[in-house]
C-alpha cells in the first residue's frame, strides 16, 4: 500500500484550491479521530465541521505538504506542511486580512483499505495567535 499517496490525495482534494471539504466523507472513517494541541475531535462529521470552520477563517488558503512519508508498512504517515492566507478570525482574532503563515507535522494512521483513521496535529498556532494579537 502507498499510504502516501492516500495522504496526498487528502491534502490535495480537502485543504488544496478549490478545497473541498465533503472529500472528507470520501477519505475518512465514520469513527475518525483528530488529535490536535491535546484535543480529540471524534467523527467523520464533527472533523468535516472542523475542516469547514476552519476554511472559513483563512482567505486564500493555500496549503503545501512539504514532506510526507510513510513506514515500513504503511499504517502511519508522517507529513511536515505550510498554510498561508489572511487572517479571517483565525484563532478568536479579529478578521483583519493580515497575513498568516502557520507550519505544521501531521501523523496519519492509514487502514488497508486505504481509508484515514486517525490523524495527529502539532502547528505553530501559539506563534500565529501572538503574531496577530
Amino acid at each position: 500500500m502507498n499510504a502516501v499517496e492516500i495522504v496526498e490525495r487528502f491534502w490535495a482534494e480537502v485543504w488544496q484550491p478549490p478545497q473541498d471539504p465533503d472529500a472528507v466523507d470520501r477519505l475518512v472513517t465514520e469513527d475518525f479521530v483528530l488529535t490536535s494541541a491535546g484535543v480529540d475531535i471524534v467523527s467523520r462529521a464533527a472533523f468535516k465541521q472542523w475542516v469547514i470552520d476552519f476554511l472559513a477563517r483563512v482567505d486564500g488558503l493555500e496549503f503545501e505538504a512539504v514532506e510526507t512519508f510513510q513506514n515500513a508498512d504503511g499504517t502511519r504517515v508522517a507529513s511536515r506542511w505550510v498554510i498561508t492566507g489572511r487572517n479571517n478570525g483565525m484563532l478568536g482574532t479579529e478578521p483583519d486580512g493580515r497575513p498568516i503563515r502557520m507550519t505544521g507535522t501531521a501523523v496519519w494512521a492509514v487502514r488497508a483499505d486505504g481509508l484515514l483513521e486517525q490523524n495527529w496535529v502539532e502547528r505553530s498556532a501559539f506563534e500565529v495567535y501572538q503574531a496577530l494579537r
